[in-house]
């Protein structure tokens, strides 16, 4: 069964982001490396607002297996972005977390990410099938429901 996605759905989702100076490289925009520590402030709050769960005392928690960005236009101290994050795709062990850097200003999308999250035990150290709760949560969240689906 092929897997439900929802790429073209809403994002309910958005963290405001603060651009520090450090954030500025030599051409005075904002360095690729910056923008893996936004999305990482984005999924956080995602994750602890959506799935409500203590990461720290979990048996199963969520971890990257692959992440990619496309830059598509410069940032630049002082420009107010927000990045946005909803869950595209739900397996049977990941989920795929979509992202993407808007400037309030011009509401235009300066960069996207997408990243595997995959459920892992952290006592038997493998990869662990998600959480029923899990499921649930994110699913009420982004207002669509995941067929049973067989693989990752």
């Amino acid at each position: 069964m092929e897997p439900q996605t929802d790429r073209e759905g809403a994002f309910h989702h958005s963290l405001p982001i603060q651009i520090r100076f450090n954030d500025v490289d030599s051409y005075g925009h904002v360095n690729n490396n910056a923008y893996f520590a936004y999305y990482d402030l984005g999924k956080e709050d995602y994750l602890r607002s959506v799935l409500r769960v203590d990461f720290r005392a979990a048996e199963v928690a969520p971890v990257i297996a692959h992440i990619q960005a496309d830059f598509l236009l410069p940032v630049f101290y002082g420009d107010s972005i927000v990045i946005e994050t909803r869950v595209s795709h739900i397996g049977n062990k990941s989920f795929t977390l979509e992202q993407r850097a808007i400037r309030q200003e011009t509401n235009e999308e300066v960069c996207r990410c997408s990243t595997v999250m995959v459920c892992f035990n952290m006592k038997t150290q493998q990869s662990a099938d998600m959480p029923a709760h899990y499921r649930g949560a994110i699913e009420a969240f982004e207002g669509y429901k995941v067929a049973e689906q067989r693989g990752l």
